[in-house]
Order: structure tokens, then C-alpha cells, then sequence
């Protein structure tokens, strides 16, 4: 059970952490507190019936504290919002505090003067226009010198260019100031993009291209039919016996060679023919206009 007495000594003569001793008095921290000052009847806490005013944005609320909801923290304080206007927040603060003790009631009606008279004089500062004190960090000041030196060396370059200039036009380099219209000036830079786009359509592109087997086997197939028809004209015909004739002497005299060579090319020849053997060999088969037929092996 709540003892007002024993918090009371307690807080007074041992230690609370809202007390707060300076050499002109003792004085209180906690925001429920009706004067500020530590004494046995301003005292929030040890106090199970207690009432104040606080301050939640410009609006004043009136907090009321009873012995009967002491067993619950969340819900000790009671809350009733004051109106703005003084006379009132007075009744209101009358009404509800009627059986209350005249003490207190009156130190609660004190506080609402002040913090009214405070709210006023917070209102009428804020319309006068002051000067308000800023302070700059010293990186900033050496950025801005920094900055200022660069546009000022830009500036004078820029003055620099145009004293050039106009001596130049002076002297007489220059015809004149040019004042040529913008459509024109405009075609020119189309014609430009024009030429450029031209340039590069000239330009050869190389393109890789997946390789097709199939075809190069039948440019092979037409190849050979070429062949066999060459083989099959008549006038021709003298011509490719002389020529076998001498693929004939070609032969023997590559045999005499190969008996010459070492017996290890020979093996490395034999092994390659086999496996030209080894190879499929096309059957060709041209017939003439007389009916006659004749046969070519590859």
C-alpha cells in the first residue's frame, strides 16, 4: 500500500534523481511538478492526490492524480484539455477540481497565469523580425576562397580571348562580324550528318557466316558430272589417251623412285594408302546419244 510519508522521507533525506541543489534552493526537475521546487506539498510523487498543468504543442492539459487507480502506472494520470481562452480554462479548472485542497488549487491557477503570459510573449516574438547569429564551419569558408579564385581566373581568361578578338577585328583580320541567319546554319549541319551517314554506308562491312556442308558436297557432285562430260565428247577423246599415256610414264617413274626410299617412308605410304582404299569410291555412268554407255570410277 501507497505511504505518503515514507516516500516522502525516502526522497527528501536519501536520494531522488529529479532533486537538483544549487546555492540558491533546492529545486525540482520532474515535468508534473506544480512550482518546481522540492518541497513536501509540490512533490508528484509523494503525493497520491496530485494535479498540474503541461504544455503539448501551444495546448495546456490539466493532469489530475488519485489514490483509487494507484495500482495501475499506465493509467494514473487523468487528462483534460483547457481551452484557449483564460477565463474558461479557470471555471474548468474550478468544476473539476471543487473538492480539492484550496492549496493546491491555487498553485495550479497560478501556474496557468504564467504559462499563458508566457505563451504570449512567445507569439508576439515570433511577429518581430530579429537578427538571427549563424555560425559557418571553416571548410566551407576555405571551399568558397577556393571557388571564388578559380571563377576569377576563368573570368579573366574569358576577358583575356575577347580583348584578343576585338583586337584582331581592329586590325583588320577579320572582313567583319558574321551574321549569318540559324536556318541556314541549320542545313549545314544536315548536309553534314548526311555526308557522315554516306561515309559510313560506303564503308565494307565484314560478316561471319556459319559454314553449309551440303552445298560445297554438291558444287563437288556438279564437278564430277562435268567431268564425265568432258570424258564423253568424241573430239576429246585422242587428247585424254595422250594424256594417260603419260600419266602411264608418270607412274613407273614414281615406282622406280619409291624403291629407292627408305623402308620407313614405304610403311608411312602403304599406311596412307590404305587409307585412301579405305575411302568410298562414285560410279559414274554417261550415256551418248548412239546408245553407247561408258563407266568412270573416282
Amino acid at each position: 500500500m501507497q505511504h505518503d510519508e515514507v516516500i516522502w522521507q525516502v526522497i527528501r533525506h536519501k536520494h531522488c534523481s529529479f532533486m537538483s541543489k544549487i546555492t540558491t534552493g533546492i529545486f525540482c526537475r520532474n515535468p508534473y511538478n506544480v512550482t518546481g521546487i522540492c518541497n513536501r506539498s509540490s512533490c508528484p510523487l509523494a503525493n497520491s492526490r496530485y494535479a498540474t498543468i503541461r504544455d503539448h504543442d501551444g495546448v495546456f492539459y490539466l493532469y489530475m492524480k488519485t489514490i483509487e487507480r494507484a495500482h495501475k502506472p499506465n493509467d494514473l494520470w487523468e487528462r483534460v484539455k483547457l481551452p484557449r481562452n483564460y477565463e474558461k480554462a479557470l471555471e474548468l479548472i474550478d468544476k473539476h477540481l471543487m473538492y480539492w485542497p484550496k492549496l493546491l488549487v491555487h498553485k495550479i491557477k497560478q501556474r496557468l497565469t504564467k504559462m499563458t503570459q508566457m505563451r504570449i510573449r512567445m507569439r508576439k516574438l515570433a511577429l518581430k523580425t530579429r537578427e538571427k547569429i549563424m555560425t559557418t564551419p571553416r571548410k566551407e569558408k576555405k571551399r568558397e576562397a577556393r571557388r571564388e579564385e578559380k571563377a576569377e581566373k576563368a573570368a579573366v581568361l574569358d576577358k583575356a580571348i575577347e580583348k584578343e578578338l576585338l583586337a584582331r577585328l581592329e586590325n583588320g583580320i577579320y572582313d567583319g562580324i558574321y551574321n549569318l541567319p540559324f536556318n541556314k546554319f541549320l542545313q549545314t549541319l544536315d548536309t553534314d550528318d548526311l555526308q557522315a551517314e554516306d561515309e559510313n554506308e560506303e564503308e565494307s562491312e565484314v560478316e561471319y557466316v556459319e559454314g553449309n556442308f551440303e552445298l560445297e558436297e554438291e558444287d563437288d557432285i556438279e564437278d564430277l558430272g562435268m567431268k564425265d562430260y568432258h570424258i564423253g565428247n568424241d573430239e576429246e577423246v585422242d587428247d585424254d589417251d595422250d594424256d594417260d599415256d603419260d600419266e602411264v610414264n608418270a607412274v613407273e617413274e614414281q615406282r622406280v623412285r619409291r624403291k629407292s626410299k627408305p623402308a620407313h617412308e614405304k610403311s608411312e605410304k602403304d599406311e596412307f594408302g590404305k587409307k585412301l582404299k579405305k575411302r568410298p569410291r562414285i560410279h559414274v555412268e554417261v550415256e551418248h546419244e548412239g546408245g553407247e554407255r561408258q563407266k568412270v570410277t573416282f
